[in-house]
């Protein structure tokens, strides 16, 4: 591992996981919580997002105006947020308000208030987030894929529902703190102009003493058919498809990565070109890579109106299976200029290098140096990719569509 990264497990559980960059002023942290919407009880979806929005409106010795102002007297640029496994705490500012920030946030993740007074606010923003789903009919769709491509709890949509949302109280979001919030499995990665020494002995005294461990453990339902469709009086059809890939730990990881270029990311890549430009039937076509822990899935995504959504999901379908039949040159040339420039960014922004940092550490228990990235994403072929495809191929698809009348899905798909 290079000098300037450095990480600590404290006897509690807690890594603290760091980078140092010279060559920048500003620090950036994101905490990451064993407290992910996975953990949600059935009844109760939701309160994971709750939680994260009420933490922050009060905490310790600070009243949820004074918590914001003291943030903003520090001139920290921050965010809260729930993934599938974890809460997600962010903040970037000068290195030298680190220290500061984190122990506001020491509050807010050990001693919130959660006052009862919050809840109802907290919880309209939350329904009226859920609602809008019904004007947002690609987001809505996602949700649904989601739900039949992955078994619950792994399919369940963060937002809840508009019923456990509305039966939440106080005293369930209190219980929910005090079994999730823990430092055992928690994460806090730090990037930029930081001292390693002095940000270790302040994070020992901010978080040492913090004790407990979250029931992590997942117990999953069964995963619903793999095909869905939901009825809107639309003018544009919007499709949706996933199918298996291989998670972020495994060594193809990069070929799969690959293979998600080849089709999307940029007006030379196969969807837009073939569907968007040469057959017109489209504005928007895209595929993406989604991985969770122990699985991953290709995700592709078309709005086409109505009269020509069937031959877009047919053009979909097959661009996807094409891929083992061959990829060129230029495809790959184009997908390592891509992947290795995303690489370059997140080297410029401490407050993504921070993210990558956590990402890795929770991945993988490491942190991946530029180098080792650098040369996977070289090393990638156009052979190497459709090696990926024979061994992965493209298939076992979930379709989830929205609009007048279902498509046809061959049964082969």
């Amino acid at each position: 591992m290079p000098l300037d990264i450095f990480s600590h497990t404290f006897p509690n559980g807690l890594t603290l996981v760091a980078e140092r960059l010279p060559h920048v002023r500003s620090a950036a942290f994101t905490l990451t919580l064993p407290a992910g919407s996975a953990q949600d009880p059935e009844p109760r979806l939701g309160i994971a997002n709750l939680l994260s929005e009420l933490v922050v409106r009060g905490a310790g010795p600070l009243s949820s105006e004074a918590l914001a102002t003291a943030l903003d007297n520090l001139g920290l640029d921050r965010s809260e947020s729930v993934g599938l496994y974890n809460a997600r705490f962010r903040g970037v500012g000068l290195g030298t308000n680190l220290l500061p920030a984190l122990e506001i946030y020491a509050d807010v993740v050990r001693r919130p208030h959660l006052p009862d007074d919050e809840l109802d606010p907290v919880r309209a923003l939350a329904l009226q987030d859920l609602r809008g789903l019904e004007d947002d009919p690609p987001s809505r769709l996602m949700v649904e894929l989601y739900r039949h491509a992955y078994p619950a709890p792994l399919g369940n949509d963060h937002r809840g529902t508009e019923e456990t949302l509305s039966a939440i109280t106080i005293d369930d979001v209190r219980a929910h703190h005090a079994a999730t919030y823990r430092p055992k499995g928690a994460i806090l990665a730090v990037a930029g102009d930081v001292q390693w020494d002095a940000l270790l002995d302040g994070v020992g005294h901010l978080f040492g003493d913090w004790q407990g461990a979250a029931d992590t453990s997942l117990c999953f339902g069964p995963t619903p058919g793999r095909r869905a469709h939901l009825t809107r009086d639309v003018e544009e059809t919007q499709i949706a498809l996933s199918c298996p890939a291989v998670p972020f730990t495994d060594p193809d990881y990069y070929a799969a990565q690959g293979a998600v270029g080849v089709l999307s990311g940029g007006m030379s890549s196969r969807l837009f070109t073939e569907i968007r430009e040469k057959e017109g039937l489209c504005y928007s076509v895209s595929a993406s890579y989604q991985t969770l822990k122990d699985r991953a899935v290709v995700l592709a995504y078309a709005g086409s109106v109505n009269d020509k959504a069937q031959r877009t999901l047919d053009l979909l379908l097959r661009e996807l299976g094409k891929l083992r039949e061959g990829v060129t040159q230029d495809e790959v040339d184009r997908v390592i200029v891509t992947l290795k420039t995303s690489q370059i960014f997140q080297q410029e922004s401490t407050s993504a290098r921070a993210n990558s940092l956590a990402s890795d550490w929770f991945y993988l228990g490491r942190v991946r140096p530029f180098e080792e990235i650098r040369a996977q994403i070289e090393a990638l072929t156009p052979a190497k990719i459709v090696a990926y495809c024979e061994r992965h191929p493209l298939r076992d698809f979930v379709v989830a569509t929205l609009g007048p009348a279902p498509l046809d899905v061959p049964a082969d798909a």
